[in-house]
Parts: C-alpha cells; structure tokens; sequence
C-alpha cells in the first residue's frame, strides 16, 4: 500500500494517532504525515503510506493555508484553548488597530516558537519539559507569512485567513499580535485547509475512511507516491535504466543543465517509467544519481 491520504483530522485527535488509525485502516506497512497538527486544530493532515513515506519532507517545506480565530482578554501558557490562563486583560482591539498592524506580519518575520510545541531542546520535545514542570527557551527563527488578512470581527474575537511557509506557528502569531496591540489574546479556533497541493476538495474525514474501508474501497482515498513532486523535473526512463537506479547506480541525463540544476546546490529529479515513480535523483555532471528508490 503506497501513497498519499488527505485527512481531515477531527478536533482532539493528536497527529500520532491519526497516523496510526489511517495505517490501520489501509493495513500499510510504513506511514507518516507531513506536518504536525495540534490536537485543537483540524483540517488537512497528509499522510504518507509505503513508500510515501520517502517523500514526506516535500510536503513539510510546502506552503499552508489556515483560518484560525483569536478571543480577547485571556492569555494562556499554550497558547490555545488547552491551557491555563496567565495574564488577563480588558483591551478589545478595533477592526481598525488589527489591520493597522497586520502588515507587520507579513513577509519574513522573527518568530519564537510556542514552548508547548514539539520542538526538540536537549533531545526532548519541548511540550514533554513543559508538562513536567521545566522551563525552555526558544530561539527565534525566520519565517515567511504571504498572505494575511482579518475575516470577521466582533468585540470578543477576530478570526484571520493565512498563508504561510514551513516552521510558521499560528499560535505564536496570535501571541505576538496580541502583545502588539497591547492585549490579551489566545487561538480559541485553527483550522488548516491546505498543504501543498492537498486541501479540502480532496480531504476524507475519518467517518469517510471508515465508510470505505467496511465496502472495500480505501483505493478511492489513495493519491500516487508522486502527488507532493508536481513542482520537480522529470525524466522518463527506460525499464535498462530503471534497473540501474533501482539498483543504486546512475545513469546518463536526458535532461538539459536548467532543467535540473541551479549551478550551485543539486537539485531533485523524478524518474518515471510508464507513469510510476521510480527514483528522487540527484544530477551530477551528466550522470543521475539515484537518492531515494521506490518499491512501487
């Protein structure tokens, strides 16, 4: 079983085991997913079968779409609806003062990262040191926020439309545009509606993989292993040098030099026979050198 689901993670459910229960229901040997999604959240949560899984990092350095709502007046240790309330305010920004600030927000911006995230400190998941009573420091890190724009507005809450590179976390931009405004503010909503070229038009919810599972047509929720590659060059090869790659060894390129590669850091390249994936390759001179193999 390889290839791609597009899950509609439901409320209260962690990434981990959505994974589990989509691997379950397809009986699939590997499988992983392509960006974590916190169990408050919801929406699209692609997830990896077979050797799909070998793909996963093109969808974790994907574009994201998310909406999500701030409510006014409370700011809490996760961030979220989750935790515990630290600070207390009575400012309720106007539509006005948001979408003053708002542009500060946009482009590539430095943003810490929320202590309860799955970030590694010392080996660690920051969360897990939280939760045990620790204290963790994190470093800011460049992030880039290409579209920001408020959607709805009342007195209690604001609620926004974002699009976002990798590494971006929606709880910390509500932190850090609550503290602009000079209020207090927590994610009361996320929703995350797409990943890439994977959202809502093609997402199964779990009822809907359990429906298909009980009449034997989990296939209808399969996408191809080379669904995350639309953006790589691919070259068709012969089954001779499939063969090759398959067996770790390079081949000549049909490909021309901009096709390819940049000039300064290698870039991938499909290989592909009869429409299936065969290898992620990397060029060398005129050679392809196969990277990761897929068993399809």
């Amino acid at each position: 079983m390889h290839g791609w689901v597009v899950f509609d993670k439901p409320l209260g459910m962690t990434s981990t085991q959505s994974v589990g229960k989509v691997r379950w229901l397809f009986t699939a040997q590997k499988a992983g997913h392509g960006g974590t999604l916190d169990p408050l959240a919801s929406g699209i949560l692609p997830i990896a079968l077979g050797d799909a899984t070998k793909t996963v990092p093109f969808t974790m350095d994907a574009d994201k779409d998310y909406i999500f709502t701030i409510t006014w007046g409370e700011s809490r240790d996760t961030l979220d609806a989750e935790g515990e309330v630290i600070a207390t305010s009575d400012v309720r920004p106007s539509q006005a003062a948001i979408e003053d600030v708002l542009g500060l927000f946009r482009g590539r911006i430095e943003q810490v990262p929320p202590k309860y995230s799955a970030i590694k400190v010392d080996g660690k998941r920051a969360y897990d040191l939280m939760r045990g009573g620790g204290d963790v420091e994190l470093k800011s890190r460049p992030v880039e926020i290409f579209a920001l724009k408020l959607t709805d507005y009342s007195a209690e809450t604001a609620s926004f439309q974002m699009t976002c590179g990798k590494g971006t976390y929606v709880r910390s931009l509500a932190r850090d545009l609550a503290a602009e405004l000079g209020a207090c503010g927590y994610v009361s909503l996320l929703r995350r509606t797409r990943v890439g070229g994977f959202d809502e038009a093609n997402a199964f919810s779990l009822d809907d993989l359990e429906k298909l599972c009980h009449r034997g047509g989990v296939l209808e929720a399969l996408r191809p292993v080379q669904s995350v590659l639309d953006d790589i060059p691919v070259m068709i090869v012969t089954e001779n040098e499939a063969i090759d790659l398959k067996h770790g060894r390079a081949i000549a390129s049909s490909l021309s030099q901009d096709q390819s590669d940049d000039g300064e850091t290698p870039s991938w390249i499909l290989a592909v026979m009869n429409d299936t994936a065969i290898a992620l390759c990397h060029r060398r001179g005129g050679e392809i050198l196969p990277k990761r193999v897929f068993n399809l």
